[in-house]
């Protein structure tokens, strides 16, 4: 299948470098619409039966234009949502941001075992996102999901074959960037295209937005020393 994995729309949290997990979530900001408003055109030559979205608001509210634009109702799937950040939840302190950061890649470099305190495991987020994708893939020929940004760049540097962890932590995945694979749960997948910046273009940026879910490395450590002084 064709797996289009769009990061959702910027939320009051993204602006302000929250690490924000819970249910149900932020809505998206002013700028977030825009980005939200802006797929159905951009993806209008991708040929995809299914719009799909975490349990979380703001996927669900990127999704819906794109969803409307094509006749298709949005189906919200359990097992799509953000990495928990367990007690660090609406944190965004230096520290924080880190500890929550390294963990991700710690999954995608084989430690699955270690988890968030009141979080979860590496086995757990691959457990519950492949599953999700797995549904998804036996019913459609292409879909699009919203998700979110640490999981869909800790599950597609994971899951592509033609992807190696070192470099996907030092790509952006900004607010509506996207991850397109092609492939399926028993073959495997293959990264076709990594799309860093908002699929609207980069006038849809925000520059002095915290996004320490989206930015690469070297770019999240300026943002967790500037939160913390």
């Amino acid at each position: 299948m064709r797996l289009l994995l769009i990061r959702h729309g910027q939320t009051p949290s993204n602006v302000a470098g929250a690490l924000d997990t819970a249910r149900p979530g932020a809505a998206l900001t002013a700028l977030g619409f825009a980005q939200a408003a802006a797929i159905p055109q951009v993806l209008e030559s991708e040929q995809v039966d299914g719009v799909y979205a975490s349990v979380l608001t703001r996927t669900q509210l990127t999704g819906q234009p794109f969803a409307l634009a094509r006749g298709l109702g949005i189906r919200v799937r359990e097992g799509l949502e953000e990495i928990s950040a367990g007690h660090l939840e609406m944190r965004n302190d230096g520290d924080a941001v880190q500890e929550y950061i390294e963990g991700g890649w710690r999954w995608a470099n084989g430690d699955l075992a270690h988890a968030i305190p009141d979080g979860e495991s590496g086995h757990d987020f691959f457990d519950r996102f492949d599953a999700a994708i797995a549904g998804i893939a036996q019913d459609h020929a292409a879909a699009a999901v919203v998700s979110h940004g640490a999981a869909i760049r800790v599950w597609a540097s994971s899951r592509a074959a033609n992807v190696a962890s070192e470099t996907a932590v030092q790509r952006r995945l900004q607010n509506t960037g996207m991850c397109v694979l092609d492939g399926d749960p028993d073959s495997g997948w293959v990264l076709q295209r990594w799309h860093e910046e908002p699929l609207g273009g980069i006038d849809l940026e925000d520059r002095l937005a915290r996004d320490v879910t989206g930015e690469p490395e070297e770019a999240r450590a300026v943002i967790a020393e500037d939160a913390s002084a």
